[in-house]
């Protein structure tokens, strides 16, 4: 497909470690001058659904700054654009909850918000799971929840789960285990 937009020309109005903002002027596809804000990632979202053979996972809670509110998640974090997006999971799983699998099954690739970011996901079940000790940022106060699956996929359907990425990873982790 060709784009039917014209860059006409951008610049950076933000810059800090994890995002860039851009404005972009530009001709829109009916052809009018316009403007588009671009919010840049500097790195890739990674989220992991670990289930043990008793088909339990582990969410992640913690108070989210930018929604003013409490999060039950995933376990999630952002690797490196130039890192395989499996190495930044396997690092994830262990820094917020401590696990290390053996198995690892890529589920899904995904755009968070692609109206205003380039932000790029990816998804992985973690499988065959050892218990180790977690390794939390500093930027991180983590409460970390072993719960059965069917009781993270209720969450999800009641909206107490809000998060897009880890609705969008429960879903398809739910069609995968239902597929058999």
């Amino acid at each position: 497909m060709i784009n039917p937009w014209t860059k006409i020309s951008e610049k950076k109005v933000y810059d800090n470690p994890w995002i860039r903002v851009e404005e972009h002027q530009v001709i829109t596809p009916g052809q009018k001058s316009g403007i588009y804000g671009k919010v840049c990632f500097k790195n890739m979202a990674i989220g992991i659904v670990p289930l043990d053979k008793d088909l339990h996972t582990w969410l992640v809670g913690q108070y989210r700054y930018t929604l003013d509110e409490y999060s039950w998640e995933i376990p999630m974090g952002g690797g490196p654009m130039e890192e395989d997006a499996l190495l930044s999971a396997k690092r994830e799983l262990k820094e917020e909850t401590g696990l290390i699998a053996d198995k690892w099954t890529e589920i899904m690739k995904i755009h968070t918000s692609n109206s205003v970011t380039d932000e790029v996901g990816f998804v992985f079940i973690a499988e065959e799971l050892q218990q180790g000790e977690t390794e939390f940022d500093d930027t991180e106060d983590l409460k970390i929840w072993r719960l059965p699956f069917s009781e993270a996929l209720d969450m999800v359907m009641k909206g107490q789960i809000t998060d897009g990425i880890s609705i969008a990873a429960i879903l398809k982790t739910a069609i995968i285990l239902k597929q058999g």
